[in-house]
């Protein structure tokens, strides 16, 4: 019988293999930046991971005991920084529209998006 111990290492590894898969993706060329929100106890691995591999990262606590941690190119990072100073969702809707490009997000929806915010009328071809 599997213990509770047990299953939490389980879903560790099991966040931690994402956490690894989307580094590979990172370093092949797929991704240039990730958003990646994860238990606080996990954060201390990945930024551990995150040096070492010698990729820039950001980190901003979402409560709850979870953290976004954004990472990738420096370039991206650094717009972070200086963007994202407060919770996501109180993002503005051109600030949620440029998150969505830099993280890959398809660009037809990420305008769907934009203009639901907006409440801008969408043209129906």
């Amino acid at each position: 019988m599997e213990t509770l111990s047990q299953s939490s290492r389980e879903t560790g590894s099991s966040v931690m293999r994402v956490f690894a898969n989307h580094i590979y993706e990172y370093k092949k060329g797929v991704r240039r930046m990730i958003l990646f929100t994860v238990n606080n106890r996990y954060v201390p691995e990945a930024v551990l991971r995150l040096k070492n591999e010698d990729i820039a990262f950001q980190l901003q606590e979402v409560g709850n005991g979870r953290t976004n941690i954004f990472f990738g190119r420096d370039e991206c990072i650094e717009v972070v920084r200086r963007m994202i100073t407060r919770p996501l969702q109180q993002l503005s809707p051109e600030e949620d529209f440029i998150l969505g490009a830099m993280l890959g997000y398809d660009i037809c929806m990420q305008c769907e998006r934009f203009c639901k915010r907006t409440e801008c009328q969408q043209k129906v071809s």
